[in-house]
């Protein structure tokens, strides 16, 4: 999905939940729609205020909370780090988060997928969802 139709999607779900979208909001949407790794609240607020939205951090965190609670963002929690965000319109997929750097990479693996599905099911159980979350450090 491309940035403009995301941005337009988050509008529509902040409408949804009853909320306003002035200006400051729309060039947040748009900046958040636009990222292409895992921003944290204090990261888009920097994005939003050097693209000139002159938004506030309590109207960042209260956008990206609204967001979250209409299901259209996803709030990723990794260890000893601020929460960020991400779209939820993209498929399923796993993290590794650099220990080092903090850089955060997306993968897929059909071998991991099936199996953890091959031990839940021997368990007696099926996945509802997950998350899997790798810490890593690159080899020297």
């Amino acid at each position: 999905m491309d940035a403009e139709t995301r941005a337009l999607g988050f509008e529509h779900a902040l409408r949804r939940a009853g909320i306003r979208i002035t200006r400051q909001r729309a060039a947040l949407l748009r900046v958040l729609a636009s990222a292409e790794d895992h921003p944290d609240a204090t990261q888009l607020f920097q994005r939003a205020t050097e693209a000139g939205a002159g938004v506030s951090l309590a109207t960042v965190y209260r956008t990206l909370s609204a967001l979250e609670a209409q299901g259209v963002v996803l709030k990723v929690e990794f260890a000893g780090e601020p929460a960020r965000f991400e779209p939820a319109d993209g498929k399923h997929h796993d993290h590794m988060i650099d220990v080092e750097t903090g850089e955060v990479t997306e993968f897929v693996s059909d071998r991991i997928e099936r199996l953890q599905a091959e031990i839940a099911a021997e368990l007696g159980y099926e996945i509802v969802r997950h998350r899997l979350e790798l810490y890593v450090r690159r080899k020297t």
